[in-house]
């Protein structure tokens, strides 16, 4: 059998089934369609039936890289989307504190954890907790989405979330260079503070930020000019945020800037003015769209699980140390201060919504496309990186 043909059947009767019975697997028994979709990825992968091995026909560290940016791309800009008007500049307090105080203790909290379980030093530590810093817009979609979330949800934190989670990962380069750059042995203290200063900051964070918002604001005008005079079609209407994400990926890779930070800034300078959301807020096919994407990506993972790695002497990993890791992530990377800081995020009303808060902070693809840029970074330059940097940091991130 081909993976050409097996491949698409499982995909499809995947999609089929679970959709049978979607309602009831979210309502009732409270699983997301990513678990039940790397359930299913473990069971057709080499581990279990081995039905499917992507390791046998693609190069997976870039496959794996490459389908994730895609898939963060389209989900952040929904997020800016879906956002209310000026949302960003209106809650800047909660934004504020959120991805600043916020995301530093979530990123020094993890990498203490890891120094602590793993015997790395904190330099180590610090890189691979870049990885794990930004929470995932993809696996936030289950309480900022659907008829779950909505119902239970209170909408201030769901908008709060989703504009977290759109915004973090393409904020997440700055720590992830940070540790990166000091770990590389070819660098001085001042030349890698310098080239993290101009290169992250200047080229990648705030160039796309001023692409996002030109980008944005010129398509916002141009659809409405279209609309206005009949040019345009309601099924590329409808298209079109998936079409401009897409574009923008394309274009920030070719100067090398931060294509996902871009997405989510120009899907919300898109959106200022309210009216593309309230175009389209009845029509579900974004939504459909990316429980197809997601759900590919989730059956994918699934069957590249490094589980061989979860056991490594020589990294000194054991499945021990990693559930300890995994349950001191859960519990103080992010909770303590998301309440410590509830008087001064104006987003939440109270503790109860704090503790909400503090409580979903999901690890998923985000980390496991960054793990993968510092793979290919360090690939680059492999006699600069100590040999352990390399090794240990996709079990890490792919088990949390």
């Amino acid at each position: 059998m081909t993976a050409s043909k097996v491949v698409p059947a499982l995909l499809g009767g995947f999609i089929c089934i679970y959709g049978l019975v979607s309602g009831f697997v979210k309502e009732r028994l409270f699983l997301s369609e990513a678990l039940v979709a790397m359930l299913f990825g473990i069971v057709i992968g080499p581990q279990a039936i081995n039905l499917v091995d992507p390791h046998d026909f693609v190069d997976t560290g870039k496959f794996t890289l490459e389908f994730a940016r895609y898939v963060i791309a389209i989900q952040v800009m929904a997020a800016g989307i879906t956002l209310p008007h000026r949302y960003m500049v209106r809650k800047w307090r909660t934004m504020s504190v959120l991805l600043g105080p916020v995301m530093i203790v979530m990123w020094l909290v993890t990498a203490g954890i890891i120094h602590l379980m793993f015997d790395l030093s904190f330099k180590q530590s610090l890189l691979i907790a870049s990885c794990a810093a930004p929470t995932d817009p993809i696996l936030a979609n289950s309480v900022v989405k659907g008829r779950y979330a909505e119902a239970n949800v209170p909408k201030n934190v769901r908008d709060a979330l989703s504009a977290e989670s759109g915004i973090n990962d393409g904020l997440g380069l700055p720590f992830l260079y940070f540790a990166l750059y000091l770990l590389n042995e070819s660098f001085s203290t001042g030349h890698a503070m310098g080239r993290w200063f101009y290169w992250i900051w200047c080229y990648n964070i705030l160039l796309s930020v001023v692409i996002g918002i030109v980008v944005g604001y010129v398509a916002r005008k141009l659809l409405r000019l279209a609309e206005a005079y009949d040019l345009i079609d309601k099924e590329s209407f409808l298209a079109f945020s998936i079409g401009l994400a897409v574009f923008l990926v394309g274009c920030l890779q070719l100067i090398r800037s931060d294509d996902v930070l871009c997405c989510f800034i120009a899907g919300h300078s898109f959106t200022w003015d309210d009216w593309f959301r309230e175009e389209t807020k009845d029509a579900h096919f974004q939504e459909v769209l990316d429980g197809l994407i997601n759900v590919s990506f989730f059956i994918y993972f699934g069957t590249i699980i490094p589980w061989h790695q979860f056991n490594n002497v020589a990294l000194v990993i054991a499945p021990w140390r990693l559930i300890v890791a995994a349950i001191m992530v859960l519990l103080l990377r992010r909770l303590p201060v998301v309440v410590l800081l509830t008087r001064i995020t104006p987003a939440f009303r109270n503790y109860r919504q704090s503790i909400f808060a503090g409580w979903f902070g999901p690890i998923g693809v985000g980390a496991l496309f960054f793990a993968e840029i510092v793979m290919e970074e360090i690939e680059h330059e492999p006699e600069h990186f100590h040999i352990r940097s390399r090794e240990i940091i996709v079990p890490i991130i792919s088990f949390l």
